[in-house]
């Protein structure tokens, strides 16, 4: 039966180090990672991080495992970050308006709360972020913006944008930047981050297309 070593020379085999991954305790968990119990605040998220990490090390070594244990440990005592609202600037916002909407992205709100004050924000078909822009709301030079759109399939995203009347770019593999580094067509491979187009707004605000069909480790 396949086994793993442990600390001590000895071997454990693999059934049982599932076993023993499952039973953690709260203080085993905090033994393991630091060397004393872990108590307080994300306690319940670091054992559920501990066991995934064990139970998918099965070829590691102990010091790998405790490795990233310690990581799992720390990033659950951490405040959660999501990145919702990407704010960008315009120099007319009712034809920015008029370009997302015709980008097919949502229209989330159009208000003016206070005078000086539009605020504009759409948010494109499955993302979890979304785009802002009006009046009062950055100092930023119009066109200064550039972001990053993933797509699971850069020539159906291509053609949609060609078919909404936008002036998308052809699409390209390779670095996206510099731009000389570029290769026409899609990655040949289709390898997973390799394929890009873009396109901009009105006011130049750039939009960069890459195709991601598996993700590297870490990222969701």
């Amino acid at each position: 039966m396949s086994s793993l070593s442990g600390s001590g020379g000895g071997t454990l085999p693999r059934k049982e180090f599932h076993e023993a991954a499952e039973k953690l305790t709260a203080g085993q968990a905090g033994l393991i990672a630091v060397g004393e119990p872990t108590t307080g605040k994300g306690l319940g998220k670091a054992l559920t991080g501990a066991a995934k990490v064990v139970k998918h090390a099965v070829d590691a070594t102990t010091g790998e495992i405790t490795s990233e244990l310690q990581e799992a440990l720390k990033e659950a005592d951490m405040v959660d970050m999501h990145l919702e609202v990407d704010i960008i600037p315009v120099s007319d916002v009712d034809r920015a308006k008029e370009f997302y909407q015709r980008l097919g992205w949502r229209l989330d709100q159009d208000a003016a709360p206070l005078e000086g004050l539009r605020i504009v924000q759409f948010t494109p078909p499955g993302s979890a972020a979304s785009v802002t822009f009006g009046t009062g709301l950055t100092t930023a030079a119009p066109g200064a913006a550039l972001g990053g759109l993933i797509v699971s399939d850069i020539v159906a995203a291509h053609d949609e944008l060609v078919g909404r009347g936008i002036d998308a770019s052809e699409i390209w593999h390779g670095p996206p930047f510099p731009v000389e580094a570029r290769q026409p067509g899609p990655d040949p491979e289709r390898t997973s981050y390799g394929s890009f187009c873009s396109f901009t707004d009105p006011d130049g605000n750039t939009w960069l297309v890459q195709e991601v069909t598996t993700r590297l480790p870490g990222r969701v």
